[in-house]
C-alpha cells in the first residue's frame, strides 16, 4: 500500500472576471461513475449555466476533461493541469460559467478556469492517505492509563476504547513506529499488554494546498 494526495471534503468557491460568474467545486471520488455522477449533478443544479467545465483524476489510471462547449483547451485541460500539479487524485472538479457578456478571449478563459479549480481545491482541503495498521489491545483497568498515554506517544491514534472485563482500544499507526510500541508497552506492563494487528487500510493526514502546488 502506497500513500497518496486526495481531497478532503467537497469543497465550493465563486469569483466574478469581467461579468462573468465562475463557480468551482471539487468532490473525492473513486470510480469514473462517481465521477460521472458529480459531473451531472453539478449541470442539473446549474442547469441555467452557458458551461460547466469539468475534470477527473483516478488512482486506477483514468483521467478526463471536457471544455463543454468553451473554445478547445481553454477550459479542460486547464482544468486537468491544476488537478495534475496539486498531486491529487481520486479527485474531481467542475468549473460552472454563467456568462455575463464580454469575451475573455483565449488567455483569459485559461487563467479564469484554473483559478476556479484552485478555489476549488483549497475549498475542499487536502489530505495524505497514508497506510496504517489497525491494531487492538486489552489491558486491565489498573494498566488503562500508562497505556492510553503510550499509545500518542509513539505515533498511534486511538480510534475505539470500550470498557468491559478489561479495556479495549482500538487505535491506528505507521506500521514503522509499532516496534518501539511493542517494547514500550512490554516494559510498561511485565509484558501483559501486545498489539494484535486487526489488518491494513488508509487513514488521512492534513496537507496544505499551497504547498503541494509549489
Amino acid at each position: 500500500m502506497t500513500e497518496y494526495d486526495t481531497l478532503k471534503a467537497e469543497g465550493l468557491n465563486e469569483f466574478t472576471e469581467k461579468r462573468s460568474r465562475f463557480i468551482g467545486t471539487a468532490v473525492p471520488v473513486h470510480t469514473q461513475e462517481e465521477a460521472a455522477a458529480f459531473i451531472a449533478r453539478v449541470k442539473k443544479q446549474y442547469w441555467d449555466a452557458k458551461h460547466t467545465v469539468s475534470a477527473y483524476v483516478l488512482r486506477s489510471g483514468e483521467q478526463h476533461c471536457s471544455d463543454d462547449g468553451e473554445p478547445q483547451g481553454t477550459a479542460g485541460v486547464p482544468a486537468l493541469n491544476v488537478l495534475l500539479k496539486s498531486g491529487v487524485t481520486d479527485a474531481a472538479v467542475t468549473v460552472t460559467r454563467y456568462f455575463g457578456g464580454i469575451l475573455l478571449g483565449t488567455g483569459g478563459l485559461v487563467r479564469a478556469y484554473t483559478h476556479g479549480v484552485s478555489l476549488a481545491l483549497e475549498a475542499a482541503g487536502i489530505v495524505c492517505m497514508k497506510p496504517c495498521l489497525m491494531l487492538q489491545v486489552h489491558c486491565p483497568y489498573n494498566q488503562y492509563g500508562k497505556v492510553a498515554a503510550l499509545l500518542p506517544e509513539h505515533g498511534a491514534a486511538v480510534d475505539e476504547t470500550s470498557f468491559a472485563e478489561k479495556v479495549t482500544l482500538q487505535f491506528h499507526m505507521e506500521s514503522g513506529n509499532l516496534p518501539k510500541l511493542e517494547n514500550a508497552l512490554a516494559d510498561a506492563t511485565a509484558g501483559g499488554v501486545k498489539p494484535k494487528i486487526l489488518g491494513e487500510t488508509f487513514f488521512p493526514m492534513e496537507v496544505s494546498v499551497g504547498q503541494k502546488q509549489k
